[in-house]
């Protein structure tokens, strides 16, 4: 996923925010991580690697999104992506509901 920024008029071409597996997608290929690689191969290489889950920059490691699912192996990169999605869809969700609860505290009502 991906939003764009507010425009301030100075450039042509806004930027896109990149969060989800779209920036998961885009730090694997910056990255050069092959294929087929195994959960623990991964962890051990990239589970530190933070990807953007919201367009706010809230934050997961690689290995915090792999703890979370069954799958120990891959043969793709589109398979790692697939099986990480609603880990990732589930932690944006969550933090969203977070900042709506934190904004009805502020509110008197």
């Amino acid at each position: 996923m991906g939003v764009r920024p507010p425009s301030d008029d100075m450039d042509d071409e806004p930027d896109v925010i990149e969060f989800g597996i779209a920036a998961l997608d885009a730090r694997l290929e910056e990255l050069g991580v092959t294929f087929p690689a195994t959960a623990d191969e991964l962890v051990a290489e990239y589970g530190d690697v933070r990807v953007p889950v919201d367009a706010a920059g809230t934050e997961i490691t690689l290995e915090t999104a792999l703890e979370q699912t069954t799958r120990r192996e891959f043969e793709t990169e589109r398979e790692l992506l697939d099986v990480l999605h609603p880990v990732f869809e589930e932690r944006r969700q969550g933090s969203s509901r977070g900042y709506l609860a934190q904004l009805r505290a502020l509110l008197p009502f």
